[in-house]
């Protein structure tokens, strides 16, 4: 009965290994250097390390996807985390630097009005918890996360409903 079982888990394995369906730590996906480039601000374009996007989508799931899942906002369907959402609101929130002004002082799609005391921020980081230890660094990963989110899954980023 040994010799069976061992012999069907050594068939199996051999052929998950075969058909790719083993996946170690090394292994991972690895993101190539252009998935990873994304803009600093209009005129320069950073290159994040693969460790800046693996803790980027950490903090992101950690802190952001309770509202954010799959680059959506529960909160408001009509404006997501798509590249072509950030571009059009004003001031422009398709760069890092954008980001990283918006989870420090959120304002509406128009930029007239702070919205502070409804979105997670560090301004209002005595309201929302998650956002008192956020460094100046994770704030840059999540934002990098949102970026390179698009040449990842494409559609599905900011997709909606049909997709999460």
């Amino acid at each position: 009965m040994k010799k069976l079982i061992k012999s069907t888990f050594t068939l199996m394995f051999g052929f998950m290994t075969m058909f790719g369906l083993v996946v170690s730590s090394s292994s991972a996906i690895e993101l190539d250097e252009a998935t990873r480039t994304v803009q600093l601000n209009a005129n320069k374009t950073v290159v994040l390390s693969p460790e800046q996007v693996k803790r980027g989508k950490r903090l992101f799931v950690n802190t952001c996807s309770i509202c954010h899942t799959g680059g959506i906002t529960k909160t408001n369907p009509n404006v997501g985390l798509d590249s072509e959402a950030l571009s059009l609101a004003t001031p422009t929130r398709n760069t890092i630097e954008g980001l990283v002004d918006y989870m420090k002082n959120p304002t509406t799609f128009d930029g007239l009005e702070s919205i502070a005391e409804i979105h997670p921020s560090i301004r209002s980081a005595d309201i929302f918890p998650k956002m008192r230890t956020l460094t100046e660094d994770d704030l840059y990963t999540i934002a990098g996360h949102v970026l390179i989110s698009p040449k990842i899954l494409a559609e599905k980023w900011g997709g909606g409903k049909i997709y999460y």
